[in-house]
């Protein structure tokens, strides 16, 4: 067995798990009342068909119609578009992110008067939540005239440096004293070795900080297009729910 086999096999029996322990899940707490069994202590997630529905409804869901009327698309293709939207601002975003996270790592490791100035605003950046900064790029965003997805772009990019800087900046301090005297013996310039040794020395550091950046983009993205009043993107659809979700349980709640 080959692997790729073996990767594809290990995806659909991570997903067949997932599935079985959701339906699992759902039917022990129609069957004890939200609650575990034996006992009155409350599950921590409802099992009702609002908050949990069985897997099968769905994907049927997906394949109906986003909202009412002749031509309307299906909710399936509405949230690919959506997710197409999102995921250019994100790409944008990460590569911004990353590029800064890097070259902020090489300006840190060649200035140790830079790292001490700038590293504790940097750490200090990651504490402020981000959904009070969309806004304020947002409003920036407009004064100056940018694309309406760039303030989700530039969100994205805040969330993505940090991990990329810091894993940057330890990779690029990982390869031994010796090292560096050989590359310094041999007359090398600060670029030959931060390009021939240290850099080589990081990529075992860089990549799993550039998978974080990107979930976290995508993260950054989605909250960044909330208070943007874009009219397509997975930001958009969230809000879009949730607002006829709303609509729906106070029609109902009022209704004679």
């Amino acid at each position: 067995m080959n692997t790729t086999l073996r990767k594809v096999l290990a995806f659909v029996g991570v997903l067949t798990v997932l599935a079985v322990a959701w339906e699992s899940y759902k039917w022990m707490g129609e069957t004890t009342g939200g609650v575990w069994p034996l006992t009155n202590l409350e599950l921590p997630v409802r099992t009702n068909s609002r908050a949990m529905p069985h897997l099968w409804d769905i994907f049927d869901a997906l394949l109906r119609p986003a909202r009412r009327g002749v031509g309307a698309e299906i909710l399936g293709v509405v949230l690919l578009k959506a997710a197409f939207f999102t995921g250019g601002s994100a790409a944008v975003g990460f590569l911004l992110g990353s590029a800064g996270g890097f070259g902020l790592g090489v300006v840190f490791v060649r200035s140790s008067v830079a790292e001490r100035g700038l590293m504790p605003y940097v750490v200090a950046s990651q504490t402020v939540p981000v959904i009070a900064i969309a806004p304020v790029l947002v409003i920036w965003g407009r004064q100056l005239g940018l694309p309406i997805w760039m303030p989700a772009a530039v969100l994205s990019g805040y969330l993505a440096f940090f991990p990329v800087a810091i894993n940057t900046l330890r990779g690029l301090r990982s390869p031994a004293a010796t090292a560096s005297e050989l590359m310094r013996s041999y007359a090398a310039s600060p670029s030959q070795e931060l390009w021939k040794l240290q850099v080589p020395a990081a990529l075992p550091y860089l990549f799993p900080a550039l998978k974080v950046a990107a979930t976290a983009s995508i993260i950054g993205a989605i909250v960044g297009e909330l208070p943007a009043g874009l009219s397509v993107g997975l930001g958009r659809a969230i809000l879009r729910s949730e607002e006829r979700r709303v609509g729906k349980a106070c029609r109902s709640r009022w209704s004679p």
